[in-house]
């Protein structure tokens, strides 16, 4: 899946626009990044934890030249770490079903509350059309 994607897919979910799930998407990742950026830690329960790690220098091998040793310099890397849900997840093979049924009473309760706006307005549509 690619970011394309995702925001069709969280769009559909949610019933919100694909440039509002756009929008949220891009503030999170760079939102993410920020923090990293910084040196902060990111827990999102149940999915995982994003952080930044620090890799030591060591020697290395030239590929095109193996006899050829290099110094591979100490560097900050980012790293994700997978919670407890997710794992869980991944492993079953299917979602989690809480989130599905949160996504499914929004829609529900979305449609209801759309009906009630279009049966209110049709009435007063009537009124008008007599006088």
């Amino acid at each position: 899946m690619n970011k394309a994607e995702l925001i069709e897919a969280v769009a559909e979910q949610t019933g919100l626009a694909k440039s509002q799930v756009d929008d949220a998407i891009k503030a999170v990742l760079a939102t993410i990044t920020t923090e990293l950026s910084k040196g902060n830690k990111i827990t999102l329960v149940g999915f995982g934890t994003f952080e930044r790690r620090k890799r030591k220098g060591r020697i290395g091998v030239n590929p095109q030249n193996p006899s050829q040793k290099i110094k591979i310099p100490a560097k900050n890397a980012p790293a994700f770490s997978a919670g407890s849900e997710l794992k869980a997840a991944v492993q079953s093979g299917k979602a989690p079903k809480l989130a599905a049924k949160k996504v499914a009473a929004k829609k529900a309760a979305a449609k209801k509350a759309t009906a009630k706006k279009a049966a209110a307005k049709k009435p007063a549509a009537k009124k008008k059309a007599k006088r």
